[in-house]
């Protein structure tokens, strides 16, 4: 069977959701990211702070947490 494209990347690197580096919640793929914001998911601590750190400086931080992706998106519940 073909591998299928990943339609999730890491909003800051690209990263394909499933990578190699990619951080899961509670480090368990079927959990989902263990990182995300209102833009999307993240892949790791270090692109959540330059995320952060981005958002912070244009002034468009979310004024409530974002939406947990594991209830938008059926993908993460694996």
């Amino acid at each position: 069977m073909l591998a299928r494209p990943d339609a999730y990347r890491c909003i800051e690197c690209g990263l394909p959701y499933r990578a190699t580096g990619f951080w899961y919640h509670e480090g368990k793929i079927e959990h989902g990211p263990a990182y995300w914001t209102d833009h999307g998911i993240l892949c790791s601590p270090q692109c959540s702070l330059a995320h952060h750190k981005k958002r912070a400086a244009e002034g468009t931080l979310p004024q409530e947490p974002a939406p947990d992706p594991f209830e938008i998106h059926s993908l993460f519940r694996r």
